[in-house]
């Protein structure tokens, strides 16, 4: 069938030898959050080692590096061949798929300015960007192969009045109900420019595709009604009391009372 043809192609093997009664590689790892379905594996032998993605998992089929690494060189990124250490040994190392193409001496401007790039769809939405402070680098992947899964944007744009909520709002939620109003004999080309759909929704910048590496430079929140508590706490709000005697209630993690600044949030457990 259909499902199954797609179930197959979407299937990950691990190579080794199904007779051992090794426990580890079989066993879920927290890695695996959102990328390898926990459910989805046949029982037996291949238990745990044929694995499957998750729904909304996605593998990037690469883009060029090469305008990503002009525009970097115009905004004031030095190139390997004309750096001197000695003149700053501070400088952050620019790093375009695992090869060290230069230096930059602001590199919070960089980083800032990619991303706002990025989330405005004018460089692919699968590049990855990923800032280490400590080590004073920024890492830029273009390549084909990684694993990437979809997140809900959060405004940190202190400017901005939605700061601190979900990029996601009405308007993109009505355009998507727009979508079913489109005519069905509508002329082909013309319906691809009218359809928002799930591309509308990455290219406006509501969502955004995070590789595993980036994963580890942001801050995820779990649920929109986390983030809204997080809010209320930061304004100095006391924390409603929920009620502990319902057994059907959702189990949540425990909100910190310290400020945190979330970058993203998940878009559901089924995810």
């Amino acid at each position: 069938t259909y499902a199954s043809t797609l179930s197959h192609l979407r299937r990950t093997n691990t190579p080794i030898g199904r007779d051992g009664k090794i426990a580890k590689p079989r066993q879920l790892h927290n890695t695996h959050w959102g990328l390898v379905c926990p459910a989805e594996t046949p029982e037996g032998q291949a238990c745990g080692l044929v694995k499957n993605l998750a729904l909304m998992c996605y593998i990037t089929v690469g883009t060029p590096s090469e305008p990503i690494i002009d525009f970097m060189i115009q905004r004031n990124m030095e190139v390997l061949e004309e750096f001197e250490p000695q003149v700053t040994p501070n400088a952050t190392k620019v790093f375009v798929n695992g090869v060290w193409v230069g230096i930059h001496r602001d590199p919070s401007h960089l980083v800032t300015t990619m991303m706002s790039l990025r989330r405005r769809n004018m460089i692919s939405h699968e590049v990855s960007l990923v800032r280490d402070i400590r080590d004073r680098e920024f890492k830029i992947f273009t390549d084909t192969g990684r694993v990437c899964r979809p997140l809900f944007t959060i405004d940190n744009d202190p400017k901005s009045e939605n700061a601190g909520s979900l990029v996601l709002n009405k308007e993109h939620i009505r355009k998507l109900e727009m979508d079913k109003e489109l005519p069905a004999d509508m002329d082909a080309e013309d319906r691809r420019e009218r359809y928002f759909g799930w591309e509308g929704l990455v290219r406006s910048g509501a969502v955004e595709l995070v590789d595993a590496e980036e994963e580890e430079t942001i801050m995820i929140v779990m649920t929109p009604e986390d983030l809204e508590i997080s809010k209320q706490l930061q304004a100095g709000y006391a924390l409603p009391e929920t009620d502990s005697d319902d057994p059907n209630k959702r189990v949540r993690s425990i909100l910190s009372q310290r400020a945190h600044t979330w970058t993203h949030c998940e878009i559901h457990p089924s995810m």
